[in-house]
């Protein structure tokens, strides 16, 4: 495969104000993407993962129930999570079956499935600061092995303060719809993540190392404004992982990497 095509794009900020610093449009929550019967189990993570995953499907004009999709988080539900844990530590020791049941890391991913009636397979996958890069990589080796089109939801709600101080926000989810080739319609083309030396922008690395969902903005504002630079880095450490973006014009025979203009 010489490519994945980005066909829509989705990016939910709840915090306003760290929303109008992005240098791209993103939006709130909207609780009207998840079906009333599972909006008051909703967590900040499904509310933001569910909003950023409509709002992808309907630019790119695919239905949600016929598409595999994946779902990365670094830390997952983690304040249902950590609720257990202060619970299993009182005297009773009692625990919500229902917390229980939504404290696992494909608890969006079931939830999706269910909500968008889709039976295509779901992934969910975490990677500590490499979770969208290895989001990416598992996209590609889908896509290179089945064809077709997927959707990738990457997401993290705020993380509890007193976990890792500093670390944990803001809260932030965005959804990639990706294709196998190059489609009509595209928003950009990407490569195979690989390792590199492409440079993270000094402006998010600070952010990007607090709350590492961030990641993605090189890559979303390039989506998102058509300013698209040939490599864009994953992640701030260095090495680290990357893509080529933008439009495919030669491939070397070898397969070892494409070439982008």
């Amino acid at each position: 495969m010489e490519c994945m095509s980005l066909l829509g794009v989705g990016v939910c900020a709840p915090d306003a104000a760290f929303r109008a610093n992005l240098p791209f449009p993103a939006f709130a929550i909207n609780r009207e993407t998840i079906p009333p019967l599972l909006r008051r189990r909703s967590s900040q993570a499904m509310q933001m993962a569910f909003s950023a995953a409509s709002a992808a499907c309907e630019q790119a004009q695919r239905s949600p129930s016929s598409l595999p999709a994946i779902f990365a988080s670094v830390a997952g539900e983690i304040n249902t999570t950590d609720q257990i844990c202060n619970q299993l530590v009182k005297a009773d020791g009692v625990m919500s079956p229902s917390a229980f049941h939504n404290s696992v890391q494909n608890t969006v991913a079931g939830y999706w499935s269910i909500a968008q009636q889709c039976t295509q397979p779901a992934t969910a996958l975490a990677a500590g600061s490499d979770t969208l890069a290895m989001a990416l990589l598992e996209a590609w080796c889908q896509l290179a092995c089945q064809g077709g089109e997927l959707l990738l939801v990457c997401y993290d709600e705020a993380w509890p303060g007193y976990l890792v101080p500093g670390c944990g926000n803001p809260a932030f989810a965005y959804a990639l719809l990706l294709a196998a080739g190059t489609v009509d319609g595209r928003l950009m083309q990407i490569s195979r993540p690989q390792v590199g030396e492409s440079i993270f922008p000094a402006d998010w690395t600070d952010s990007v190392n607090s709350m590492p969902i961030l990641a993605a903005i090189p890559l979303l504002e390039a989506a998102l404004t058509g300013r698209v630079p040939q490599a864009i880095a994953l992640s701030p450490h260095m090495p680290g992982w990357q893509v080529h973006a933008g439009v495919a014009s030669a491939y070397p025979k070898t397969g070892d990497g494409e070439k982008w203009r």
